[in-house]
């Protein structure tokens, strides 16, 4: 009888990272999924570098530059109205050069608004002049405010919200490597697929190089996705982490890596997730606890149990 030859794990392509293993062994992608790499060299920042940075901030960042900018603008300003002179500002009561340069600053905020509450009004030609410049900034600059705004609350983002564990589990006699995810927005995501590459070191010929593997899901799409969804890949005789103990994977500095896509029907666009799972975020012989619930008035779906898990002993290791 003819010896049985074993299919070997299925390649993952090319994912952009190469196969030379990186000193310290840094993970690919961040657990928010942004990816772990640092671009440096002689670069010019450009206005669309300037967009995406202004569109991708959080929002306590985005308004503490927007601020700081008016206030910025409004003391150049009211620099250059008290360089004129304070005397080419009519309706000035202020007697102190401090108090001057503070109504100054305000008259600089109301005509940068193009507000103009009427008692303070240039006087002359340079004062008048400045004065009709920044009513321009400040309408172009408000307009500019107002689109960064609108792409802020206009771009689709995905809600999904990722276990904190990936755990190796019993499943069906053997075992999985399983995720749990629930997408925490009210939009409802239709279409939902998932993508899991497994990333590690191996050394062939002697030098230490990154392999990448794609792991097989139990499922890989659901039309919806009212509730949760675990993950499950399982391990068997075909799987590249047959056979490897937590020791293994983590001396082998295991890395799994998630794409989530799915249709957003509130912004009918796709969107994406992504996360990632180091090796001491897996947890060998653990199992996830419910997140569930019934109610009299339909299902109730707790997310304050999403990374609850509890320990679960294991069957015995396939070895490939």
């Amino acid at each position: 009888m003819a010896n049985e030859v074993k299919k070997q794990p299925e390649q993952a392509p090319e994912l952009g990272y190469g196969t030379r293993a990186s000193k310290g062994h840094q993970r690919l992608v961040n657990p928010d999924g942004s990816f772990n790499v640092r671009k440096r060299g002689n670069r010019k920042l450009s206005i669309s570098d300037v967009y995406h940075i202004l569109i991708s901030l959080g929002w306590w960042k985005f308004f503490a530059i927007l601020t700081a900018a008016f206030i910025l603008i409004n003391f150049l300003f009211a620099s250059v109205y008290y360089l004129i002179g304070p005397e080419y500002l009519s309706g000035i009561i202020g007697n102190s050069s401090i108090d001057k340069f503070w109504e100054s600053f305000f008259f600089s905020s109301q005509t940068l608004t193009t507000l103009g509450y009427g008692r303070v009004s240039p006087v002359g030609f340079w004062s008048s002049a400045v004065a009709a410049i920044e009513s321009a900034i400040g309408l172009l600059g408000f307009a500019l405010s107002t689109s960064l705004l609108w792409g802020r609350f206009s771009r689709p983002t995905s809600k999904i919200l990722f276990s904190e564990k990936a755990l190796i589990a019993p499943y069906r006699g053997g075992r999985g490597l399983m995720v749990r995810l629930v997408n925490s927005g009210r939009s409802r995501l239709i279409e939902t697929e998932a993508d899991v590459t497994m990333a590690r070191t191996e050394k062939i010929d002697g030098k230490e190089q990154r392999r990448f593997y794609r792991l097989k899901l139990e499922i890989t799409r659901v039309s919806v996705l009212p509730m949760s969804w675990t993950l499950v890949h399982p391990i068997d005789e075909e799987s590249p982490l047959a056979g490897h103990s937590q020791n293994e994977i983590d001396l082998e500095e295991t890395e799994v890596l998630i794409v989530l896509k799915a249709f957003d029907e509130t912004y009918s666009q796709t969107v994406y997730s992504r996360t990632s799972y180091k090796s001491e975020q897996i947890v060998c012989g653990a199992k996830f606890l419910p997140m569930i619930e019934e109610d009299p008035d339909g299902v109730v779906l707790d997310l304050d149990k999403l990374n609850n898990f509890e320990r679960a002993e294991l069957p015995k290791e396939i070895n490939k």
